[in-house]
């Protein structure tokens, strides 16, 4: 029998460091860096640091819903970036390193919007949250680019967790 798994989608600044924090969460079975959100029928690194095709740097994260779930994904999402500034993570800037949840279905869309206010009205975060809901296809990215942070762990990275972020 097939183990039942889900996936998510997210931006939030260089995918190397998303990677490397997601791929320690309890619950996540596979991560995949990539590009999505773009204009273009495919994407590369190449293309996409240029800022001109559309797509953002993101992560596929793909879960045992036995284990965790999209909300906790999101928690966790919020609490490793600033979801609070436009098109920037850290010393990336463009729209490729946007805050954006591409959800794949309705009930997606639904749990991200909600924890969109419930982040906003927590007051935790320095400013309101700027994080796009989109949809799209996701690119996988070049093998140079997968586990970079396993290969060079004193590699460059914006993503850092957040303890005063934590959502409950």
């Amino acid at each position: 029998m097939d183990k039942i798994t889900e996936t998510a989608v997210l931006a939030g600044g260089c995918f190397w460091g998303m990677q490397d924090l997601f791929r320690k969460q309890p619950g996540v079975i596979d991560t995949c860096v990539g590009y999505i959100g773009g204009s273009t029928g495919s994407a590369n690194y190449d293309q996409v640091k240029m800022g001109t095709t559309g797509h953002a740097e993101a992560l596929e994260i793909v879960f045992d819903p036995g284990i965790t779930n999209f909300q906790r994904i999101l928690n966790f999402f919020f609490q490793i970036h600033d979801p609070t500034t436009l098109n920037r993570q850290g010393n990336d800037r463009g729209t490729q390193y946007r805050s954006a949840i591409f959800y794949q279905n309705q009930a997606q869309h639904d749990i991200a919007v909600a924890t969109i206010e419930r982040v906003n009205r927590s007051g935790k975060w320095p400013g309101p949250v700027v994080t796009t809901l989109e949809t799209g296809v996701f690119y996988a990215a070049e093998a140079a680019h997968q586990d970079y942070l396993e290969r060079y762990p004193h590699g460059y990275t914006c993503n850092f967790i957040r303890p005063e972020w934590k959502m409950d």
